[in-house]
């Protein structure tokens, strides 16, 4: 060890002064941003119970919305009252808020959306040794697997989350008579959530998987962020995460497994290098769902190697390949599901579009699911041009979020990628594209023939166009400050100098 007297001078120097008169003041204000941050906290997690408990999005989506709003007026007060509290005070209030409002989420069955339903008999077809993809849950295949909680037969079959199909089969599932829609991987989680529950056990252990992904989330991004980042302010940026009431609602309550793909693109994006990790990760995360395919060129920002970018394309598409090899030993090519139909549902596909609403004010409809095209791969090639590689994450965000405007999809739980790649970036007005799916899910019975769509998605471009105005001209402002500065204390230097030599 090295003694006091033995320190350097510069390493004495380095050392912070005394605490002056303004270190009590400080310490005050630090108590007091720990106290109300605490308290809006709490506040926060009260209204997100008595917000799932309210109702459903058929029968009250008008309370819903309500308690989305307030939740998110106190989501966004205790973002920015956390930024006054010390660094490793801040990083106990969100791990503690995280768990707070993350548990809160299972404080009822989901209210918004059926899907769970759907994860819970695939993983039940799977434990029977059955390719999810083989049968529609309606088939007389699988009768043997049907339970009163999945197949209700008593009473009328009127109910949220209850459909009858043309054969007179009640059904909590969603789309009961086509195969499964989604990936392997989220196959395999529904499997994993099947095997360690406890049986008769319903909805609620996929709800507490969805808890432990999320929590999970939030305990990724903080190391993420200190190492990558501003260690002061890296827990209120980990908190847009682990605060926004999208998550207990959407990655909790409705258990939506979009937040194992958030998971694993946050490991992917924290790495430090565009290797064979990321790719393998990002590979796993699109094998959840699709949507994080759009990260891929935010994962190879600024990227010139070839044979870097082949590492991550090709470890990418071999993660991707090597969890569908088993469904497809199964299944064969019907391990894609139910997934052209959906797009072809959802208004995707070409003749009956009913996305893309912002390209759609300009644009005839046939036009404007191209110009999406041709846009999107102008961003992402954009992001891998001039995106900066130290920051993937800020290339991701941005192809992921204007995928979401051009697009306009009607489901908010879409957006939770969305969520995690702001917590790491910072840039705080995208979540308005998370806010707009909300509002068009749940307004849309509200406000029939009212083009909400439009003016949903409409006014989170104009949110996120003046967030990056507003940025820039701070940026631009700071640099003319420091530029004045330097060109002050040069001048400065020069006139001491002056008069410092002697006269001839």
């Amino acid at each position: 060890m090295t003694d006091t007297a033995s320190a350097s001078p510069s390493a004495v120097s380095e050392r912070p002064p005394p605490p002056g008169p303004a270190a009590p003041a400080a310490r005050r204000t630090a108590r007091i941003a720990i106290g109300v941050t605490a308290l809006l906290l709490v506040v926060l997690t009260a209204v997100v119970v008595g917000t799932l408990r309210a109702g459903d999005n058929i029968g009250a989506p008008g309370r819903l919305l309500v308690g989305y709003g307030i939740a998110w007026a106190l989501f966004a007060a205790a973002v920015w009252t956390v930024r006054r509290v010390p660094a490793r005070a801040a990083t106990l209030l969100v791990v503690a808020g995280a768990a707070a409002v993350t548990l809160a989420g299972l404080a009822a069955p989901p209210r918004t959306s059926d899907d769970m339903f759907r994860y819970a008999w695939d993983g039940r077809v799977q434990a029977a040794g059955i390719s999810p993809y083989a049968h529609p849950p309606a088939a007389p295949e699988l009768s043997g697997l049907r339970d009163g909680w999945l197949f209700p037969t008593r009473g009328s079959c009127e109910g949220w989350g209850l459909h009858r199909t043309d054969a007179g089969l009640c059904v909590r599932i969603n789309r009961p008579t086509v195969p499964t829609i989604y990936p392997p991987v989220a196959e395999g989680w529904f499997l994993a959530v099947h095997a360690v529950s406890p049986a008769d056990s319903r909805h609620k252990p996929l709800q507490i998987g969805g808890a432990a992904l999320a929590f999970g989330t939030t305990l990724a991004l903080l190391p993420v962020l200190r190492r990558r980042g501003d260690p002061q302010r890296a827990p209120a940026r980990a908190a847009l995460w682990a605060w926004c009431p999208a998550v207990p609602l959407e990655a909790v309550d409705n258990a939506h497994v979009d937040t194992l793909g958030v998971l694993l693109t946050v490991l992917a994006l924290g790495t430090a290098t565009a290797g064979v990790r990321r790719g393998g990760l990002l590979g796993a995360a699109i094998a959840v769902k699709l949507l994080p395919v759009l990260v891929l060129p935010g994962a190879l920002s600024g990227q010139r190697s070839p044979a870097r970018m082949l590492r991550v394309a090709v470890a990418a598409v071999a993660a991707v390949a090597l969890t569908y090899v088993p469904y497809v030993a199964a299944s064969g090519a019907g391990v894609l599901g139910y997934l052209p139909g959906y797009l072809q549902e959802e208004g995707y596909e070409p003749g009956d579009v009913r996305r893309f609403a912002l390209l759609r004010l300009l644009l005839p409809d046939a036009a404007a699911e191209v110009a999406a095209v041709v846009l999107l791969a102008a961003v992402a090639l954009y992001v891998w041009r001039r995106g900066d590689p130290e920051r993937p994450w800020s290339g991701a965000l941005l192809v992921t979020g204007t995928a979401l405007l051009l697009f306009s999809p009607a489901y908010p739980w879409y957006s939770l990628l969305v969520i995690a790649l702001v917590a790491l970036d910072g840039r705080w007005e995208w979540l308005t594209v998370t806010l707009a799916g909300t509002v068009l899910y749940l307004a849309g019975r509200l406000l029939p023939g009212f083009p909400l769509q439009a003016w949903s998605y409409g006014i989170a471009a104009l949110a996120v166009i003046t967030g990056a105005w507003l940025r820039s001209t701070r940026t631009r402002t700071r640099t003319r400050t420091r530029t004045r500065t330097r060109t002050r204390e040069r001048e400065r230097l020069t006139l001491h100098r002056d008069r410092a030599q002697p006269a001839d």
